[in-house]
């Protein structure tokens, strides 16, 4: 059952094709510029017409049909709705997918220095070959929070006109033992330090940062005798501190990422690729917010999840387990003037969703772990996962028969290309999605994304025609599942 290249749908010039195209190009310059789950968060409030559920409680105003609501969730994820002509309980139609990306995280007292230079010491997040991510540009995007609320914002690397910074590696002339280690140790996680600095104080600039030791011999506070022995370090915070007016002490509440410099590229001669950072899962995330914005009042009340901790086992308050979306859900009900912790539940268990996650493209420099037969090809549509898991489908939601019968229904009649996959074969290992915590729901949910090459490395690829069929599908399943 091989399924057709679904550029065979899109004649070179045609009106279909050049919107294709548009939409590529919409979304490569999305992917550059948002890298952290608080910058899509960002993004994709100021880019919607939807209102804050949070200000509509607080007005005592009723939500109707058409209304287009919104909750922001500690500014790294968020849950949005246009509320249906059917009432709530009978369910919804959810898209779910989330915006954190394997990366680099600061540690709380990252910044030392050793022979001249300075690092900043890092805990890697999410699964990574850590090999992979030594000799890059990189970046650094975060926040700041300072003991007196003031948040700020760090963006380091992006900018042509910006430094950037790295992990540097061990030269070929002295790596012998390097080279015969596994490759999970080949570079370990305590040395995947940045280099971001090798130019020290000079005495003039250390008379400025402590004027009132000039000229003595004594330093009460050890200030000055510290910066001495730290020339370089100190001078990478005056350097903060002129442009963040932050201190050394305030990276114990900070939240730095260290991620790929650089903007996402077309890939491919043809330009029919993406290549860029963080595809995982923002090439699902970014259809599921468009999709979402299409929609005008919908028979079935439309919901769009784009959630935060997914790559470490979605935990915490900003992650699908956490009761967010559940909460949210109830306070929907409550703004309807129709709440009850049954309906509620009731709501929860009647919905649909496509959990929209990335899946594995099959890539011909390695077609051992692959099952040709059920794997995911660029340029054959969305991917549809029944189940995902490892092995023995551990960890998977492993969808309904009926459910699969009734998706595919849906995308056929709306003439959206799909394929069928699994991550790998058997015994190979693979992974899991937010699908089966939303099926903890009893709803029905399948796992729906687009098919990724290089998937968890710095730079990732994946194509054009396929992120634009997921955005098809997408709208296909808020308007008729």
């Amino acid at each position: 059952m091989e399924r057709k290249n679904a550029w065979e749908k899109y004649e070179e010039g045609s009106k279909d094709y050049k919107k294709l195209m548009t939409f590529g190009e919409d979304y490569r310059k999305f992917l550059s510029s948002h890298k952290t789950e608080r910058e899509c968060t960002e993004f994709f409030v100021e880019n919607c017409d939807f209102k804050n559920l949070d200000d509509i409680i607080k007005s005592g105003k009723k939500l109707k049909a058409g209304d287009r609501v919104y909750r922001n969730n500690r500014g790294k994820g968020l849950a949005m709705f246009v509320i249906g002509k059917r009432p709530l309980e009978e369910g919804m139609n959810i898209l779910g997918a989330h915006i954190d990306s394997p990366r680099m995280d600061l540690k709380q007292n990252p910044m030392y220095e050793d022979t001249d230079l300075v690092l900043l010491d890092t805990h890697y997040y999410g699964g990574v070959k850590k090999y992979q991510w030594v000799t890059l540009p990189l970046a650094l995007h975060g926040v700041v929070c300072k003991k007196d609320g003031t948040k700020v914002v760090v963006n380091i690397g992006e900018d042509p006109k910006d430094p950037v910074v790295g992990v540097s590696d061990l030269l070929i002339h002295l790596a012998g033992d390097q080279m015969e280690k596994k490759a999970s140790k080949v570079v370990e996680g305590e040395a995947l330090d940045v280099l971001i600095g090798s130019r020290p104080l000079t005495d003039k600039l250390l008379d400025e940062l402590f004027p009132e030791t000039k000229g003595k011999k004594k330093d009460e506070n050890n200030q000055r005798d510290e910066a001495k022995k730290e020339r370089v370090k100190y001078n990478i915070l005056r350097l903060l501190k002129d442009k963040y007016d932050f201190e050394e002490e305030d990276f114990l509440s900070a939240e730095i990422e260290v991620v790929p410099a650089g903007e996402a590229r077309d890939y491919g001669l043809d330009r029919s690729m993406i290549m860029g950072y963080g595809h995982d899962d923002r090439v699902c995330a970014y259809p599921s917010f468009r999709a979402i914005c299409e929609m005008k009042t919908p028979e079935r009340t439309s919901a769009c999840l784009l959630v935060d901790k997914e790559e470490i086992g979605s935990v915490g308050a900003t992650g699908m387990e956490s009761r967010f979306f559940e909460n949210t859900v109830a306070e929907l009900f409550e703004a309807m003037g129709d709440y009850s912790e049954l309906k509620v539940r009731r709501a929860l268990a009647g919905s649909k969703a496509l959990s929209s996650d990335v899946s594995a493209a099959y890539d011909p420099n390695y077609p051992n772990v692959m099952d040709k037969k059920n794997a995911a090809y660029f340029g054959r549509g969305l991917v549809l996962n029944k189940y995902t898991g490892s092995r023995g489908k551990s960890g998977s939601n492993d969808t309904s028969a009926e459910f699969v019968g009734e998706v595919r229904k849906v995308f056929d009649d709306s003439k959206v290309y799909f394929q069928t996959a699994e991550l790998g074969k058997v015994d190979q290992g693979g992974g899991g999605t937010i699908a089966y915590i939303l099926g903890n729901y009893a709803m029905s949910v399948i796992d729906s994304g687009v098919a990724v090459l290089n998937m968890h490395a710095p730079w990732e690829i994946i194509s054009k025609v396929d992120l634009y069929e997921a955005y098809l599908g997408y709208i296909a399943f808020l308007k008729n599942a």
